[in-house]
């Protein structure tokens, strides 16, 4: 595990979203990371079908919504 440095305004957005979302500011940043990451991998994604995508590797079952 290492330290990164992130700037002041950026960890104060973090920590309040952590409350929001009910995960600790370094969930959060870990978070943001890996959406940051496969956005970046996938650029032609929304946040939406990157997160739908994420949910069926897990094989968590989503009621409602069609199996793709």
């Amino acid at each position: 595990m290492g330290i990164v440095k992130i700037g002041d305004e950026l960890h104060e957005e973090l920590r309040k979203s952590s409350g929001v979302m009910c995960r600790s500011i370094n969930a959060q940043a870990e978070f943001w990371m890996k959406v940051g990451m496969l956005a970046e991998a996938n650029p032609g994604l929304s946040f939406t079908e990157i997160m739908a995508q994420q949910l069926r590797d897990a094989d968590v079952q989503v009621h409602g919504t069609k199996a793709a």
